[in-house]
């Protein structure tokens, strides 16, 4: 390629460079091509850092406990009916009301539960009449999958909070980091992320053995919620969940037609809307519950079959926690317990005094590296100066145009780049030399200069990007951060240090026809 085509190549890396570079510095106008300034991280920007460890045991046994659900829903539906389904455990025993259809109701879940259940037999007196445990596939399936679908559900309910940017990753087998830039409620973020959101509708129980608070009968529970009238008292709920959360669609607050305060709407997919119109045909004039993580919200009466798919829940909320509520119910459940064992908070004043400190020390630094290469290496240091320039110019604005984010370990790994970079030519330069110091002529220097440099600089720069591509892979927070700014600060040296010094000094051969080389 001549060297008219690498200058006009070399100018347009400049001009998007410059392009990508000027929000992050400028408010650039609606007309400017790119918009998005370089995203600063948490120690930055101010923000808050928090690490959950996902509760996976309980994961497992909230499973079981759909299973158990599941099984009681089966049996009522195949006309043999349960008197009781209880969870103990990983096993779901069952106590048939007729223990005449015991083969019958073995046959049937060994059929629609074979995959996650296996049978077991026992001969004690006091045995249910069928004990079945879950399989230990099903429980590897499940301990693999608990924190890839916590990382999803968090990720989509901090989407919609609106936090810009925000970091979301695993670390080790059940701990999931949180890292929220900018935000200006931590406490409700809080809430919104570990908010478990199990949603479940259970009939109020009634008849002669629903028992007392004090003493709940068989298949009853006490559960604690929103009274009618406001405050707060306790509940007689049957056992046996009508439906989950996991049949909601959608949910949006609105304002409550029954009582003071907002609601939230949700529409039920088709299952959900069979299941829910099947129990409020059957049980027209009985109370209905409707729980959040324990916890009635509601309990209203049934006057009329609902078989519309959608409904209502009502408890007061203000706004945003009508909101909060809609984005959790929209967004699914998670499918564990979290428990906060860490949490940073970094004020945007903090974050700004290390922007600062971070700048100066890039400055300073690349100030004297700056005026070293320009007395110590005349002309060749001067190209090499301009070289550095472009190179923290290329190094930014691939943070921009690639949407990485810059830290504080980022900054020190920018002054490392400009080292590399220094590195790369200082060797250019010093084959230089020797090949004018046996009487070469300028061209002649260059090519050699290059030629003989590329090897040392190549091996070098391979080095450090294996050596970048692990920290990457195995490090976690400021080492990921300085990764990412080496592994693209090797990438833009090789192209400055190399390609662009290299077509100042064909052009300066070319067009200027210079005799020999300062350095």
């Amino acid at each position: 390629m001549s060297v008219g085509y690498r200058l006009l190549l070399l100018a347009g890396l400049v001009v998007a460079a410059v392009v990508v570079v000027t929000p992050t510095f400028i408010a650039a106008p609606k007309w400017w091509p790119w918009q998005q300034p370089v995203r600063l991280g948490l120690d930055l920007q101010g923000g808050t850092h928090l690490l959950y460890q996902v509760q996976i045991e309980q994961a497992i046994d909230n499973h079981v406990e759909r299973i158990a659900r599941e099984i009681e829903r089966e049996l009522r539906d195949a006309k043999i009916g349960a008197a009781t389904v209880e969870r103990v455990d990983r096993s779901v025993h069952v106590k048939l009301a007729n223990r005449d259809k015991r083969s019958e109701a073995r046959r049937l879940l060994e059929e629609r539960f074979a995959n996650v259940l296996e049978t077991r037999e026992s001969a004690a007196p006091d045995a249910p009449d069928l004990s079945m445990a879950l399989v230990e596939r099903e429980v590897v399936r499940i301990r693999d999958g608990v924190v890839d679908q916590a990382l999803n559900v968090i990720r989509n309910r901090i989407d919609e909070f609106g936090v810009v940017e925000p970091t979301l990753q695993a670390q080790g087998e059940d701990q999931i980091v949180v890292q929220l830039p900018g935000i200006q409620d931590p406490q409700r973020a809080k809430d919104l992320i570990g908010r478990t959101a199990q949603l479940e509708f259970r009939l109020i129980a009634e008849g002669p053995n629903v028992g007392t608070v004090q003493a709940p009968g068989p298949g009853v529970q006490v559960l604690p919620g929103l009274a009618d009238g406001g405050g707060r008292t306790q509940y007689l709920v049957e056992k046996r969940t009508i439906m989950t959360g996991d049949a909601v669609t959608n949910a949006t607050p609105m304002q409550s037609t029954s009582m003071d305060g907002m609601a939230v709407n949700f529409e039920l997919d088709g299952r959900g809307a069979k299941l829910f119109g099947d129990a409020t045909t059957q049980n027209v004039g009985r109370r209905l519950a409707i729980i959040l993580d324990g916890y009635v919200q509601s309990a209203p009466q049934i006057r009329e079959p609902i078989t519309g798919g959608s409904g209502q829940i009502t408890g007061r909320f203000n706004f945003k926690e009508a909101q909060d509520l809609a984005n959790v119910l929209r967004n699914g459940a998670l499918p564990a317990p979290l428990t906060l064992q860490e949490e940073r908070t970094v004020g945007p004043s903090l974050g700004q005094d290390s922007i600062r400190m971070g700048t100066t020390s890039f400055v300073v630094g690349s100030a004297l590296v700056w005026l070293f290469m320009a007395i110590y290496y005349r002309g060749g240091g001067v190209i090499t100066d301009i070289a550095l320039l472009l190179n923290v110019l290329f190094l930014v604005g691939a943070f921009a145009l690639g949407g990485l984010t810059l830290t504080l370990p980022g900054i020190a790994g920018l002054v490392l780049t400009v080292g590399m970079a220094v590195d790369a030519n200082i060797l250019i330069l010093e084959r230089m030399r020797e090949e004018l110091r046996l009487g070469k002529t300028a061209r002649a220097a260059i090519e050699a200069g290059y030629d003989r440099a590329w090897s040392a600089i190549l091996d070098s720069n391979v080095t450090l990007f294996l050596s970048g591509l692990i920290m990457l892979q195995f490090g976690t927070g400021p080492v990921r951060g300085f990764a990412v700014t080496m592994l693209v600060g090797i990438l833009t040296t090789l192209v400055t240090a190399v390609f662009a010094t290299r077509v100042m000094y064909d052009w300066l051969v070319t067009s200027r026809r210079i005799a020999t080389v300062s350095v």
